[in-house]
């Protein structure tokens, strides 16, 4: 097995009043020659919209968007006719394909906190694609719940990627097993919530760990436990 870790304070952060962002990734302003990707997981930031603030009108091209709502309530508008609103447990997925322009907004009281997740197509210049659906936390409870696959399916999104995303919730001293292909598949864990052990690394809350050329990795909670993992291809 090989792996790497990813310590919450070694992110970039921007501050911009209404929004806070984390990256895990070189994202906007955040330029970090060593941490630009973990193979087609392009961008990792962990997002606070304040009440008001929001990503005004803006255009996407050949890149899968997801947004992975943990807090508030925020709204989706895009140039295919979408008008949305997503709250926590909810996913949102955009295919940019050959073009799109959305923008999203805080549209309540309170804090917005979602992931926003960035992952290189399969296929390049698709018509563009929008999807959502709803995760109930419980569903997940010392499991690991599919939220979005390159496989179609009415029981998660679905991603122009050979690529798999999934949300998990153990309990102290809960575990659980994932396998992985190890040719050219890796996997990124973040812990949302919590202390998890996989194969013997400790990852504590915000922390993640990036791992390759394995055929199974254990996930322990040390501590009651939210995380979610990426399973993406390490390059074309």
């Amino acid at each position: 097995m090989k792996y790497i870790t990813y310590n919450a304070e070694n992110r970039g952060t921007k501050d911009i009043g209404w929004l806070i962002s984390k990256f895990s990734f070189s994202f906007s302003s955040y330029q970090n020659p060593v941490q630009k990707n973990f193979g087609l997981l392009h961008t990792f930031n962990d997002d606070v919209v304040k009440p008001s603030g929001g990503f005004g009108l803006h255009p996407h091209v050949n890149m899968e968007i997801i947004s992975v709502m943990l807090a508030g309530k925020m709204n989706h508008k895009d140039n295919m006719g979408y008008s949305e609103v997503v709250e926590k447990d909810w996913v949102q997925i955009m295919s940019a394909g050959t073009g799109l322009k959305h923008e999203e907004h805080n549209i309540g009281d309170d804090d917005v906190q979602f992931l926003q997740i960035w992952i290189e197509p399969k296929l390049q210049n698709i018509a563009p694609r929008y999807q959502k659906r709803f995760f109930a936390k419980e569903d997940r409870k010392n499991r690991l719940q599919t939220i979005i696959s390159n496989e179609e399916g009415t029981e998660h999104c679905w991603i122009n990627q050979n690529a798999k995303l999934g949300l998990g919730w153990l309990e102290k001293g809960q575990s659980l097993n994932y396998d992985l292909n190890q040719q050219n598949k890796a996997l990124y864990v973040f812990v949302l919530e919590g202390s998890l052990e996989v194969n013997g690394q400790i990852i504590e809350r915000r922390d993640a760990i990036g791992i390759w050329e394995t055929s199974r990795i254990n996930f322990t909670a040390e501590q009651e436990a939210e995380f979610i993992v990426i399973e993406v291809p390490i390059n074309h």
